[in-house]
C-alpha cells in the first residue's frame, strides 16, 4: 500500500439508530467487505462530530450532555443541564453552547462553557431560538475570534478570555443575521432586511476594531426575504442566495431567487451570470476557495463551476439535479437530485473536466464526500422516510462499494478530518485501485465459477406517462393482434405467427403444383 495511505488517519463513520451511537471503521473494510465496529452503542438522543472531527457531542436521554475525545472514544466530560433544548460545539471543540427553557427573563439561558475546566465562561439572556440566532455566539474555524449579533449590532468577545466581556461593537442599525468567515476569521458578514421603502443589503465588515468604520463590500437588492451567507476558505469571498417569497413573473410558486457575489477587496459586487432563469438550488465552495459550483434554473437544473471572478470553467450539463457536492481534495464533484427527485447522480472530475460516472441512490436524505475524498455516502433515515432506511457508499467515479439496510436509522455522518492530512488524491486513487484488484485476484483463485459483481448501471431515463386508458387499449391490442405491450411478443403471439406463416407456405405450395399442372 502507499504510503500516502498508511500515514494518511482511518476514516471513521458515525451510525445513530433508535437504540443509540456507534462508530464504524471507514473504507476500505477487511471482513468481507463489512464494516468494523470501533464503538459499540450507546443510548443518546442526538451525536455530533466537531468541525474538525476532535471532539464528539453525545446528548444523553436525561439531559446529560457528554462530551468524548475522538481520537481514543473516551468520555472527556459530562454536563448536567436541565430543560436543554440546544447544544452547539464550537468549530475546535473548546467551548459548548446551550439554550435552555427560560421562565424569567432574568435568567441568563444561553450558557458557554469551556469543556476543558467544565465552567461557564458566559451567560446571557435569549428569548427564543430560530435558525438565525443559533448558535448564538459564532466562531471562526480556529476558535479564535467570536462574536454574537444583538439588537442593532454585532458583539466582539476575546475568545481566549471571556471574562473580558464584550471587547468591541460594530454599530449596524436593522441587522438580522451574521455570518461570520471561518478561516481565517477576519471578516463578518451582516444582512439588514428591507425597512419602510429601503432596500435590503448584505454588508462586509473587518473584524479588527480599527477597521470596522466602513463597510468593505455592500450589495442592496429589492424583494428580499431571507438569505444565505457562504464564506469560501480564505475569506476573501462570500456568496450570498437572496430568496424572496413572491416572484413577480408568476414563473415559481415557490417564490424567486438570485445568486450574488462580493469580495472583501471590492474588486466584485454583484450577480453571478447564470445562463438560464429560475431557483438557486444549491451553491458550494471547493475547499481551495477558488472556485464555486451552482446548480440551477428550472428542470432540468443546469450546473456551472465558476472561478473566483465569476468567470465559468466548465458546465456540467443538466438533468433532474438541486444538490452539488464538492470533494475535500477540490477534484471530484457529485452532481445529484434527492428530496423530490428520482436520485439520479453524476460524479466529475474537475481536473481533467470529464465524467467518470452515473447512478442513482433513489430517496437519499444526507449525502457527502469522505474526508479523503475517495468515497461519496448517501443514506436514507428517519423521519424523513420511515421504510428502506439504508446506507450506500459509492466509489469517487460512481460505482456501488458497500450497502446496508436498516429497520429504522436516524443519522449517518463521517467523522471530519483535514484533507490536508491526506496524501495527494492521485496516490490515493491508485492505492485504492490497487487493492481492489489484489481482491479481485484473490476471489478468482478461490471460486472460478462465481459471476462478477457489476457496478451499479447508469440509471435509466424514465419512460413516457402513457395515460390508463391507453395502456388498457394497448393490452386489447395485443389480445386481437398478437401484440405485446412490453414490445415483446407473447408465447400466443409467436403460435399465431408461426401457423400463419405455414398456411402461407401451404398455399405457396399449392399455387405452384397447380401451375405446374396447367404447363
Amino acid at each position: 500500500m502507499a504510503a500516502a495511505m498508511e500515514t494518511s488517519p482511518a476514516l471513521e463513520i458515525l451510525v445513530r439508530e433508535p437504540e443509540g451511537f456507534s462508530i464504524w471503521n471507514g473504507p476500505p473494510f477487511d471482513n468481507n467487505n463489512q464494516p468494523g465496529i470501533k464503538l459499540e452503542k450507546v443510548p443518546c438522543t442526538s451525536a455530533k462530530f466537531s468541525e474538525d472531527g476532535s471532539r464528539l457531542m453525545v446528548t444523553k436521554t436525561d439531559s446529560a450532555i457528554s462530551i468524548y475525545d475522538s481520537s481514543t472514544l473516551k468520555e472527556i466530560r459530562c454536563f448536567q443541564i436541565p430543560n436543554v433544548v440546544a447544544s452547539s460545539l464550537s468549530p475546535r471543540g473548546t467551548y459548548l453552547q446551550t439554550f435552555q427553557k427560560s421562565t424569567t427573563p432574568q435568567e441568563k439561558n444561553v450558557l458557554l462553557w469551556n469543556i476543558e475546566t467544565g465552567d461557564p465562561v458566559y451567560q446571557q439572556f435569549q428569548k427564543n431560538m430560530t435558525k438565525a440566532t443559533w448558535p448564538s455566539i459564532r466562531f471562526s474555524s480556529d476558535d479564535a475570534v467570536a462574536c454574537r449579533f444583538a439588537t442593532n449590532e454585532v458583539q466582539f468577545f476575546d475568545a481566549a478570555d471571556f471574562s473580558k466581556g464584550i471587547v468591541n461593537r460594530l454599530r449596524i442599525p436593522g441587522v438580522a443575521a451574521v455570518e461570520l468567515s471561518k478561516a481565517p476569521g477576519s471578516h463578518v458578514a451582516a444582512f439588514v432586511p428591507e425597512s419602510k421603502g429601503s432596500p435590503a443589503s448584505v454588508q462586509i465588515y473587518a473584524c479588527g476594531k480599527d477597521l470596522q468604520s466602513q463597510p468593505l463590500a455592500r450589495r442592496s437588492f429589492f424583494r428580499c426575504s431571507t438569505v444565505q451567507l457562504l464564506w469560501n476558505h480564505g475569506s476573501t469571498g462570500l456568496l450570498v442566495v437572496v430568496q424572496s417569497d413572491v416572484d413577480k413573473t408568476n414563473q415559481s410558486y415557490y417564490g424567486e431567487s438570485k445568486l450574488n457575489y462580493l469580495t472583501t477587496d471590492g474588486t466584485h459586487e454583484g450577480l453571478v451570470p447564470l445562463r438560464k432563469e429560475g431557483p438557486i438550488h444549491d451553491v458550494q465552495w471547493s475547499y481551495s476557495g477558488k472556485e464555486f459550483a451552482v446548480v440551477y434554473g428550472f428542470m432540468p437544473a443546469s450546473a456551472t463551476i465558476f472561478d473566483k471572478k465569476c468567470k465559468p470553467l466548465l458546465e456540467l450539463g443538466s438533468g433532474p439535479y438541486n444538490t452539488i457536492r464538492w470533494n475535500p481534495n477540490g477534484k471530484f464533484l457529485c452532481l445529484a437530485g434527492f428530496g423530490n427527485l428520482p436520485g439520479d447522480m453524476a460524479f466529475w472530475d474537475f481536473i481533467d473536466k470529464k465524467q467518470l460516472g452515473t447512478t442513482r441512490a433513489e430517496c437519499s436524505v444526507t449525502s457527502e464526500w469522505s474526508a479523503d475524498g475517495l468515497y461519496f455516502m448517501t443514506a436514507t433515515t428517519a423521519p424523513r422516510l420511515q421504510v428502506d432506511n439504508c446506507i450506500k457508499i459509492f466509489h469517487y467515479n460512481g460505482t456501488l462499494f458497500f450497502e446496508k439496510m436498516f429497520d429504522k436509522l436516524f443519522q449517518a455522518d463521517w467523522k471530519p478530518e483535514s484533507p490536508d492530512k491526506f496524501g495527494e488524491i492521485a496516490e490515493l486513487i491508485k492505492a485504492v485501485d490497487s487493492m481492489k484488484v489484489e481482491e479481485t485476484k484473490s476471489q478468482g483463485q478461490r471460486s472460478t465459477s462465481r459471476k462478477p459483481a457489476y457496478a451499479n448501471p447508469p440509471a435509466q431515463k424514465p419512460a413516457a406517462y402513457r395515460p390508463p386508458h391507453a395502456k388498457n387499449a394497448a393490452a386489447v391490442q395485443a389480445e386481437l393482434f398478437g401484440g405485446s405491450t412490453t414490445g415483446e411478443m407473447s408465447k400466443n403471439a409467436l403460435r399465431n405467427k408461426k401457423k400463419r406463416e405455414k398456411q402461407k407456405e401451404k398455399k405457396a405450395a399449392e399455387a405452384a403444383a397447380a401451375a405446374s399442372d396447367v404447363t
